[in-house]
């Protein structure tokens, strides 16, 4: 069996939108044309001119973290610009790998080729924020607007609201600044790679500035013999008031896919198969004689997503200390795709046949939010504060269609046929003429109202108290109308479920600073998760699809922290180090046909953290996160008893160094690795014993080469999976696992004027 991957041959080529085109090839003739405006001069790969600003930690965008980071009683590792720029990042996932301890799941339904960050083994998909607003729906994110990527780790509802069982993840977009530049890139690569972006900023007068950023994107998966990636974005913004006391901000970002999903590989053995190995045993996905196996079809298989933010923020200044800020936001997703499931379950793939169960959905997501914070600084007697209250009002709704398309009655392969392929040669062109129905449409819908304070009371210069309390009033419905398959004339009766649900929580830490660059805390967090919290955009383990279910009360997760974090070296390195426990009640537990609330979920582990420069030329981020996890009173006889989580490997590093040997010339190199993870587990008929199903653990490689040009150029060459390593980024589904890319290479001529 080769695990050499080869280079995809998609007979659609270079193929791009006209839109993609235009923003690539346009880039050269903007550079050009700005030589002649201005001389302005911005760093873009200089480690050494970057050392404070690029690698450094610094204070979080968020109004609710009241202290800088070196003080907030929590684990936050912010992944800014930088270090994005340096490892070659176009998408948020390609963001996090570089904080341990994140891992990505995959889904039969939802989201399952988009976003899904697994933060201290809980799902933190419905837990992520632009610009500290929640972004509900499902999709992958890319980075062309993005200045940096927050990662709160630990229970923080009282930050996030609902959801952020494990922590929660903060995008923070690019504004307009009071400064003229234009700055880009041009990037050519392996598998078909051709991806150009710009950055536009202008001064209009002495107080209005505009920033525009665009972005093209063409590539095959490296390593894949038919998956593509293709999207375009675009994000205006416009500021008023700069430097005034009263800002006024308009933004919008939109961000179109057409792609053709992976759906992975299948596993060797079903759950029943499993059950006659021997306990210990682990099941393992295979992708047949060649990893570069896609199990897709051509005739089929397609992936589109169209999403937009329209936002609107008005910031005042009492003071230097106090100011007030509102900001309204508008949102609409759009999601369409049909992809191929490589299912184990028919019990096919031991035999060299793989079932290709298709997947669909077709879904609206709009959300309307508006958040007011008032955020200052006051003294009280011999005590500081420094504090954030604020009021957030949101509605948010889907309506999807999502389904199985399968034919149950050639379900078992014995020959080539459009729902059965090869293991080991599979055919993407086989003709596919199968008719079906989308389903109905079922309406989600959450409206939220918050208020939250959070104030970090300062004693004297050893001692500080971080207090944090949130109240969110949630009301869930799903509903959904009669209906009849076009097909197969089954009829589905109507429903309407709702719950309303008052969530407290608190955020409670302890700082103890034995110097000025060092602090010691303790730290007590909580969070709640609500049924139907993902709205219907993910693989809701807390639906609300029948009034037992609907009746059930939220799940409970406290987290308990005991850290420390030092600036060293006057301030140019930064490292932490934390010792964790994250605890889950009120999980739910199904017995004899009855769902109730009752099960724990325990995760203790240890989180270490560096950020800046070891020595003037050489610079590092990453970290090492332990995560020892298990499932508990999940039930009498539930296999899961004892379990460690799904998704949750108890090891796992990351480091990205960056070195200067001459003025000129950066050398970067990645290292990524994490040990196993499971998927599903069946007991063994054998010996009673647990078998499991999950991928091995890995490590892989990247490295970065920049030169500096001129003042004004530079180039850069990045080399991904350096290794050309097989491993598997996505195993939450108990079927099939998604594969992670081969080695590829993209080299890239950035610009600065």
């Amino acid at each position: 069996m080769s695990n050499n991957y080869l280079t995809p041959t998609d007979s659609n080529g270079l193929r791009c939108e006209l839109k993609q085109i235009v923003i690539a090839a346009g880039l050269c003739l903007i550079g050009a044309s700005a030589m002649a405006q201005q001389e302005t001069t911005l760093s873009t790969v200089n480690v050494e001119a970057a050392a404070d600003s690029g690698f450094k930690t610094e204070t979080s965008t968020q109004g609710k973290f009241t202290a800088p980071l070196l003080d907030t009683p929590k684990t936050v590792q912010v992944i800014n610009e930088e270090i994005i720029k340096q490892t070659g990042a176009t998408t948020l996932q390609d963001a996090l790998r570089s904080t341990p301890g994140i891992t990505f799941g995959n889904g039969e339904g939802g989201n399952p080729t988009g976003d899904q960050p697994f933060i201290r083994g809980m799902d933190a998909q419905a837990s992520t924020f632009v610009d500290g607003m929640r972004d509900i729906a499902a999709g992958s994110r890319e980075l062309f607007n993005v200045e940096s990527v927050e990662v709160i780790k630990g229970a923080d509802s009282a930050y996030a609201g609902r959801g952020g069982a494990g922590g929660s993840i903060n995008i923070s977009t690019k504004k307009a600044k009071n400064e003229n530049f234009i700055a880009g890139d041009v990037g050519l690569g392996t598998d078909k790679y051709l991806r150009g972006t710009v950055d536009i900023n202008r001064k209009i007068n002495d107080t209005t500035g505009f920033r525009l950023n665009a972005m093209g994107h063409s590539a095959d998966v490296p390593g894949r013999n038919g998956p593509d990636n293709k999207r375009w974005g675009i994000a205006p913004t416009v500021t008023f008031g700069m430097g005034t006391p009263t800002e006024v901000t308009l933004s919008w970002q939109h961000l179109q896919t057409d792609s053709m999903p992976d759906g992975g590989v299948p596993y060797l053995l079903t759950n029943a198969a499993m059950a006659k190995l021997p306990g210990g045993s682990t099941v393992r996905p295979t992708f047949g004689s060649n990893s570069a196996n896609w199990y897709g079809m051509d005739n089929r298989d397609y992936q589109k997503e169209k999403s937009d933010l329209l936002t609107a923020s008005v910031t005042h200044k009492f003071s230097d200390t106090n100011k007030v800020r509102n900001s309204l936001r508008y949102s609409k997703s759009k999601q369409d795709y049909v992809w191929t499931q490589p299912d184990d379950s028919k019990g096919n793939v031991l035999n060299g046949y793989v079932w290709r169960r298709g997947n669909f959905r077709f879904s609206d997501v709009e959300t309307l939010q508006n958040v007011t914070e008032f955020t200052g600084k006051e003294q009280t007697g011999s005590v500081g504060h420094t504090y954030a209250f604020g009021l957030e009002l949101s509605k948010e709704k889907s309506d999807a269609q999502s389904g199985a398309i399968q034919d149950n009655t050639t379900s078992t392969c014995k020959t080539l046929n459009m729902w059965c392929t090869s293991l080991n040669n599979p055919d993407a062109s086989t003709p596919w003429n199968y008719a079906w129905d989308k389903g109905r449409s079922t309406r989600n819908k959450v409206d939220t109202i918050a208020v939250y304070g959070f104030d970090t009371l300062k004693f004297n210069d050893q001692w500080l108290l971080n207090v944090g309390l949130r109240a969110d009033h949630y009301k869930v419905s799903s509903t959904a109308p009669d209906y009849t398959n076009t097909v197969t004339n089954a009829k589905s009766a109507a429903f309407d479920y709702s719950r309303s649900d008052t969530l407290l929580n608190y955020q409670l830490g302890l700082v103890y600073k034995p110097a000025a660059n060092g602090s010691i805390y303790a730290n007590l967090g909580t969070s709640s998760r609500p049924g139907g919290s993902t709205l219907g955009n993910g693989s809701e383990d807390l639906a609300i699809s029948s009034d037992l279910l609907a009746d059930l009360k939220p799940e409970k997760t406290k987290s308990i922290e005991l850290g420390t974090k030092w600036d060293l070296l006057d301030k140019k390195l930064n490292l932490t180090a934390a010792i964790f426990r994250n605890e889950v009640t009120n999980v739910r537990i199904t017995e004899n046909g009855i769902t109730y609330m009752g099960g724990n979920k325990e995760v203790n582990g240890l989180e270490l953290g560096f950020t800046g420069q070891i020595l003037s030329n050489l610079s590092v981020f990453g970290g090492y996160t332990f995560m020892d996890s298990e499932q508990k009173n999940m039930g009498i006889g539930n296999i899961a008893n004892g379990q460690r989580f799904t998704n949750t490997p108890k090891h796992s590093f990351s480091l990205w160094t960056s070195y200067k040997p001459m003025a000129k010339l950066t050398l970067g190199l990645g290292i990524y690795a994490q040990s196993s993870v499971n998927a599903s587990y069946a007991r063994s008929t054998v010996d009673g014993g647990i078998v499991t199903k999950g991928a091995s653990g890995y490590a892989r490689y990247d490295a970065m080469m920049a030169y500096q040009i001129d003042k004004n150029l530079a180039f850069q060459l990045n080399v991904f999976n350096l290794g050309n390593k097989t491993y598997y980024s996505g195993v939450r589904s108990p079927h099939y696992a998604t594969m992670a890319a081969g080695r590829s290479a993209v080299a890239s001529l950035k610009f600065t004027y």
